[in-house]
């Protein structure tokens, strides 16, 4: 922890991330891992007005905004370094994959009722469970099985979409988690080494940045290929020729 600010919060109750504590304000215990969740919150809030404008399903407006709530409790964990913000920004994370499997799985799932029930008293008991328990390495664990489960079925809907822009997403997708795990595990495996450097490289935050274009462009993704199934004639448009969106034309009846 720097010396020449103190601390507002008090003493860390969490685990801290391979960034000095305090440096810039004394309101905020790691800048740069705070700060650095502020384009996920734009992007998702960039797909929120996207998915009610075109009036797509409820459960991408529910998606972005389960993006913007885990956002907010990532940037309220590493401005704080709290036990209570760090089980904010965790049980968000597994709600968020739960809503995928839900998103990804559930147009050929025979039992409507079946399936959200399930995942809904699933991530309850998850988070009951989380309050209580601390699983440090175990909710990593429980974290990638439950991001494993979804690449089966993104990998079908890659293979299944002949949409040269689409498809463009799903490797984007795929680029981003892989370049964000590297600046994860950078990170964290060799922090001490990166303590010693005179410029850091803020690994964690650059995990913040990559994911949240991450989520972006699997919304994006999947939303296009429900799109597809309800035969909307979905497009992949770009604002300004680089930002990319789906645009639909519904038939007339709907």
């Amino acid at each position: 922890m720097a010396d020449t600010i103190s601390s507002f919060w008090g003493p860390v109750t969490s685990p801290e991330w391979c960034e000095k504590n305090y440096v810039y304000s004394s309101y905020i215990a790691e800048f740069f891992n705070t700060v650095s969740n502020i384009p996920c919150l734009i992007l998702a809030l960039i797909g929120l007005v996207n998915a009610l404008r075109q009036r797509f399903e409820k459960r991408f407006s529910v998606l972005h905004i389960s993006n913007m709530v885990l956002a907010i409790g990532s940037m309220l964990y590493h401005a704080t370094l709290q036990r209570v913000q760090q089980q904010g920004d965790e049980t968000p994370m597994v709600w968020e994959m739960l809503l995928y499997i839900y998103i990804l799985y559930s147009p050929d799932w025979h039992y409507r009722s079946t399936m959200p029930t399930f995942l809904f008293l699933y991530g309850a008991a998850f988070a009951v469970a989380h309050a209580i328990i601390r699983f440090g390495a175990g909710f990593k664990v429980h974290y990638a099985i439950l991001c494993l489960l979804c690449i089966p079925r993104m990998y079908k809907y890659y293979i299944h979409t002949n949409d040269v822009h689409a498809k463009r997403l799903a490797k984007l997708y795929l680029t981003t988690i892989s370049l964000g795990t590297v600046c994860w595990l950078f990170d964290r495996l060799y922090c001490r080494k990166i303590s010693s450097w005179y410029f850091n490289p803020q690994g964690h935050a650059l995990w913040h940045v990559l994911m949240g274009f991450n989520s972006y462009f699997a919304n994006t993704f999947l939303m296009f290929c429900r799109a597809q199934q309800l035969e909307w004639n979905p497009r992949v448009v770009h604002f300004l020729g680089l930002f990319p969106y789906v645009k639909v034309q519904k038939p007339k009846s709907q």
